[in-house]
């Protein structure tokens, strides 16, 4: 396919630095534990680069053609607000859940609570220290669910790391009752079959259903052998949170999935999903599954059955996330190649691999089919010392459009238009300059998302960032107001 963009040089504009650290009122549950974080999404150790690499990074800085080292720019739209660094917990910052004023960050090492009721001034609200990568979170009501997919002595928040290939080894499901922000309490926990990489919410009123992704089976580990095919879906009782179990597992690949390899290579083989997207109002749900994209029929959340499937073997390697637009139409896969770790934003790996795939549903009921229209990729080439790669992202909820905003590590914070789904185009933009000229350091931003008028991103290294974009094509997005946003369950914005 023919490349949609050209690589820009990046016009420097410096934003705010200013830090706002407010109260730290720290729930220290247990003593400081390294975790042990299982492939995919996992911050890799800092690697020394080539000379000639080294020397082509410095050239491009002092060219102006990217920014320096740490040094922020943006486009003419977008403001950087503020910034608070990490504080008690120095694990790698993951993904973002959002409820009334508050702002909830996953980190490697547990979770913070911030208040956002001023985006300019957020205050930090309580900071728990629970170790088991990923901690992706989410929030409903007063329930917070957290992924642990890093193989642990038990299920408490003191456990410690242990090989997935003893028995008594835990990986699953945390909940916590956070009806009390400053001191969020632990109350159940639930194993599932290879650790919870990623889990997505389908809310109702008395239940909350949790599809759980995970991957990576292998004979040798008791509770994660092969085949691993489906998701499990955990359901939890609102009104007795202890009672949470797996209700099913559920077969989404009964051919095996994507073979990968040998057969399709440069390809990972399917071996569950990495992420799920539910639209509960439309009873849709996406998966982004390693080797393949599927679309599913969620009527029955307790029994999702997958309605058409693709797969692209030509430019993606790792089908990560999910997003459809507001209309549901259409679904933006991410293909997270290189595992996060990698500087896949340079002109080498080009504009279609490691990019965004843009897919229109066609069809009706079980009839609907996923069809490709384009690739969106940063048209910002970024340095080789730049791990950078789609990543999450949410809608804009702008009136008649169709524009979101994404992560992509060091790659920054990019806004773009994908109205038309043949041709879509950045239109805003936020980033840093490298974290090191002489060495790969995973960093950037792993999630950016709207909320109430402002974007919100959970920088891996640098912290929580909260952004102002003032352009005409998302200014009808600021009266959109919601009182609880998980972003993998899509919300009917209007």
């Amino acid at each position: 396919m023919t490349s949609l963009h050209r690589p820009l040089v990046r016009r420097r504009y410096l934003g705010a630095v200013a830090g706002a650290f407010g109260l730290v009122a720290a729930l220290l549950v247990a003593g400081p534990a390294a975790a042990t974080p299982d492939p995919g999404d996992s911050p890799s150790a800092a690697k020394e680069v080539s000379p000639g690499q080294r020397a082509d990074t410095k050239a491009a800085m002092e060219d102006g053609e990217i920014p320096g080292v740490d040094e922020v720019v943006h486009s003419d739209n977008v403001r950087h607000l503020t910034n608070i660094p990490k504080q008690a917990l120095q694990g790698t910052n993951s993904d973002l859940a959002f409820q009334g004023k508050y702002a909830f960050a996953g980190n490697y090492d547990g979770f913070v609570i911030y208040d956002i009721s001023r985006p300019k001034a957020p205050r930090t609200v309580s900071q728990v220290l629970c170790p088991g990568s990923q901690n992706d979170i989410t929030v409903s009501g007063n329930l917070l669910f957290l992924s642990t997919d890093s193989s642990r002595s038990d299920n408490s928040c003191s456990s410690t790391t242990q090989p997935a290939t003893e028995k008594s080894s835990w990986e699953g499901m945390k909940v916590f009752d956070i009806s009390d922000k400053k001191n969020p309490k632990y109350v159940a926990a639930v194993e599932t079959a290879c650790g919870s990489h990623t889990h997505t919410l389908v809310p109702e009123r008395r239940n909350v259903y949790l599809y759980v992704s995970s991957y990576s089976p292998s004979a040798t580990f008791p509770d994660c052998r092969p085949p691993h095919d489906g998701v499990s879906v955990i359901k939890v009782p609102r009104s007795a949170p202890e009672k949470a179990a797996v209700v099913d597992f559920p077969v989404l690949f009964p051919d095996g999935g994507n073979p990968g390899g040998s057969t399709n290579p440069g390809v990972t083989q399917t071996t569950g999903c990495h992420d799920i997207t539910t639209f509960p109002k439309l009873k849709l749900a996406a998966g982004a599954c390693m080797g393949d994209g599927i679309l599913m029929d969620i009527s029955d959340p307790a029994a999702p059955k997958v309605i058409d499937r693709v797969q692209d073997n030509v430019n993606f390697a790792f089908w990560h996330s999910a997003t459809f637009n507001e209309r549901g139409n259409k679904v933006v896969f991410t293909d997270e190649l290189g595992g996060g770790g990698a500087a896949t934003c340079n002109e080498a790996t080009g504009p279609n691999r490691g990019a965004d795939g843009i897919y229109d549903i066609v069809g009706k009921g079980d009839r609907r089919e996923l069809v490709f229209k384009s690739y969106y990729k940063i048209p910002r080439h970024q340095a080789d010392t730049e791990n950078c790669v789609a990543h999450n992202g949410s809608l804009i909820p702008s009136k008649n459009r169709d524009i979101m905003v994404q992560a992509w590590y060091q790659g920054g914070v990019s806004i773009w238009d994908f109205t038309d789904s043949a041709h879509p185009k950045e239109i805003g933009y936020f980033e840093r300059g490298p974290i090191s000229t002489g060495s790969m350091v995973t960093g950037g931003s792993w999630s950016a998302y709207y909320y109430n008028g402002h974007i919100y991103s959970n920088d891996i290294a640098k912290g929580f960032d909260v952004l102002a974009i003032d352009d005409r094509r998302t200014d009808s997005a600021e009266s959109v107001r919601m009182r609880e946003l998980n972003v993998q369950t899509q919300p009917d914005y209007r």
